[in-house]
């Protein structure tokens, strides 16, 4: 593998990297823009099921998907410049903003900034909430309706852990669907 190709690579990543803010799913546009469009590395179909690998993998999907770009493209070689080029900035703005932490959080403008973003989030997570809420409504399943407030009180007005919470659900939902094979062989 040439020099030239990770150097390519890395410093693309880097970029990408750099300049994204939006999660995962932004950066693997911005890969497809620069590994399909313009590089022409990788064909789009290619790059749709590396992104669905990435999102299917445990761990960021900037990180998964510049794994699986970087072995794609150039080997072991590249996973290590994909990598590198897809945290290092991250670490670099976490590593300041870490140093700068007790002035930063003293800065008036700073702590509005982040109560605004607070409010943001807030409201993009409500907007989920509501969405996946509507459509257990929408199947009209009074178990998952049940299940649903259940865990709503467990987690907000008992304070039961949230992997506990989805450890249970999950394991309903499992010993549901047998019950539900076993009663369609029967």
């Amino acid at each position: 593998m040439s020099g030239k190709k990770l150097m390519q690579l890395f410093f693309s990543m880097l970029y990408i990297s750099a300049f994204t803010f939006g999660g995962g799913f932004v950066i693997i546009t911005l890969m497809k823009q620069k590994f399909v469009d313009e590089l022409g590395w990788i064909d789009e179909q290619e790059m749709l099921d590396l992104a669905a690998l990435s999102q299917a993998s445990p761990g960021a999907i900037a990180v998964n998907a510049a794994i699986l770009v970087g072995w794609r493209t150039a080997g072991a070689a590249g996973i290590t410049a994909a990598v590198a080029g897809t945290i290092l900035p991250p670490l670099v703005i976490l590593s300041v903003i870490s140093f700068f932490y007790s002035s930063f959080l003293s800065n008036p403008y700073a702590a509005l900034t982040l109560k605004g973003m607070q409010a943001g989030v807030a409201a993009v997570i409500f907007d989920v909430v509501w969405n996946l809420g509507e459509n257990i409504w929408k199947e009209k399943s009074i178990a998952n309706i049940l299940l649903m407030a259940i865990a709503f009180i467990a987690a907000f007005f008992c304070n039961i852990n949230i992997i506990s919470i989805i450890l249970a659900t999950a394991s309903f939902g499992i010993i549901r669907e047998i019950f539900r094979r076993r009663k369609g062989e029967s």
